[in-house]
């Protein structure tokens, strides 16, 4: 299964990667969560360090830096522990500039496996829950 969201935010390229690139700052730009720490002391660029987000309602999810390239602007992690009902989960996040304008295009996607009889609901979670509101508070979030 892919969820999938994207939205056109109206910053410059190197502003939004300068935001999404930091993989401990989704805190200060996504509503749903609380707070992010990097465990075992390693830098947020580390390439496998984990990030343990506390979710706004409560949960929480560990995440792996899978691998994040500064030329493509993209990054990837996956599930190291969540409360959703999902197995082999891979995320992308992938900043893009618009040239016509000068904003910036941002992508944000994940392949996983789920059970059939969740597999919509995780798809509506991932793709308007998590991805679509945090496109949102990103972009709400540069326009300060």
């Amino acid at each position: 299964m892919r969820s999938y969201a994207s939205a056109v935010i109206e910053a410059p390229v190197d502003t939004v990667w300068a935001a999404v690139r930091d993989f401990d700052g989704l805190p200060v730009w996504h509503p749903a969560i609380a707070s992010s720490e990097i465990e075992d002391g390693l830098a947020a660029a580390s390439v496998g360090c984990v990030r343990r987000l506390q979710l706004a309602d409560g949960g929480e999810v560990r995440e792996r830096l899978v691998s994040l390239d500064d030329v493509a602007r993209s990054y990837t992690y996956e599930f190291v522990t969540s409360p959703f009902p999902v197995r082999s989960y891979r995320s992308t996040i992938h900043v893009l500039p618009v040239t016509a304008s000068g904003h910036s295009f941002v992508e944000w996607c994940a392949d996983f496996d789920a059970d059939a009889d969740v597999e919509a609901e995780m798809d509506r979670t991932f793709a308007q829950g998590v991805y679509a509101t945090g496109l949102k508070g990103l972009a709400a979030h540069l326009s300060r």
